[in-house]
Order: structure tokens, then C-alpha cells, then sequence
């Protein structure tokens, strides 16, 4: 099941962003390996700087998304203000693994 986290960031949190960003990307990373991170990388507000993040998560249900987007140090950090996480399906130019 794909599932499209959401997140956006406080207003005036951008140096939250950046100094957590080696940690979040650590975090990913080991999901990534694991098969669990599909496509992701971070919004842009109209100034071109990051305000948010989009992650595709390829896992067996919404609980598993939420405990990785939980144990994310952006979240831990207290980055977001607002997490949404919606079931996504891959329809256009999926990765052959992704094809139904």
C-alpha cells in the first residue's frame, strides 16, 4: 500500500529544517533501504526554500506510516505543523514494481 505523507512545516521553522536535515535523511535512508520509502523530498514555498515535505511510503498500512513519519527526527524536533498521511495510488509511470 502506498501512502503520501504529508507534512508542513511551522512558519519560521527553516533553521529547525536545516539543522535536523542529517538526521531526517539518516532516518529515511534506512527505510529506503528497506524497500519502505517509494519517492520523497521536500516542498518549496514561492521563495524556493523548503517548507514542508512529501515522502511516498510503501508499507502494509496507515499504522506503519505513522510510526515511521513518528520516529522521524523532523517530527521529533517538532518541525511540523501539520501531518497528513493519504493512501496514494501510483498510477501514472509507476516503477515496474509498483504496476498492478
Amino acid at each position: 500500500m502506498h501512502i503520501a505523507l504529508i507534512c508542513t512545516d511551522k512558519p519560521g521553522s527553516l533553521q529547525l529544517r536545516l539543522d535536523t536535515r542529517p538526521a531526517h535523511l539518516e532516518h529515511m535512508k534506512r527505510y529506503e533501504e528497506a524497500g519502505k520509502v517509494a519517492a520523497g523530498g521536500p516542498l518549496l514555498g514561492t521563495d524556493g526554500k523548503p517548507n514542508g515535505s512529501l515522502i511516498v511510503l510503501d508499507v502494509a498500512d496507515i499504522a506503519e506510516a505513522q510510526a515511521i513519519a513518528a520516529a522521524d527526527p523532523y517530527a521529533k524536533a517538532g518541525l511540523f505543523a501539520n501531518v497528513e498521511f493519504r493512501q496514494w495510488n501510483w498510477l501514472i509511470n509507476p516503477p515496474a514494481a509498483a504496476r498492478s
